[in-house]
């Protein structure tokens, strides 16, 4: 009779101390994980935040370039082609690129429009550009081989 009511005495109070022990413990270990878990959310949802705010500025900018062209604008295609709008209807282009040579593109594929202060910078600094080869004297130069 002594072991029944030992364990009569352990189970009575025994076991309500233990189960409000244990929900305390993972109360705790709850608020832990939050504690863990919340900056790594607010930090997600910033990266997102300021994702979503450059791609839509993005969007606008583009938006707005396509409304604006005008026939005879020098553009860049995505595919970085160069040509001058000769006709706009509302999703195409018309594209001279060579005189003469007209090609239809998506709106979509207009990419920049050429500044002509950036063309014809562009094309002096081309044009003044002077290629010399460097020049060697054989005499001088041991370590050139008697074959040049």
């Amino acid at each position: 009779m002594a072991h029944w009511s030992t364990t009569r005495r352990l189970f009575s109070g025994g076991i309500k101390g233990a189960v409000t022990a244990n929900t305390s413990n993972r109360k705790t270990l709850a608020a832990m994980d939050l504690v863990v878990f919340l900056p790594l959310l607010i930090i997600m949802g910033a990266f997102m935040f300021f994702a979503s705010r450059r791609q839509k500025k993005a969007m606008q900018a583009t938006i707005d370039l396509h409304n604006s062209l005008q026939v005879g604008d020098r553009i860049h295609t995505t595919s970085g082609l160069q040509g001058t709008i000769t006709g706009i209807t509302d999703d195409d282009v018309h594209l001279e690129i060579a005189p003469g040579v007209v090609t239809t593109w998506m709106k979509l594929a207009v990419r920049d429009r050429i500044d002509p202060g950036d063309e014809l910078d562009a094309v002096d600094a081309a044009a003044t550009e002077v290629f010399e080869s460097p020049v060697v004297d054989k005499a001088s130069d041991p370590g050139r081989s008697k074959r040049d």
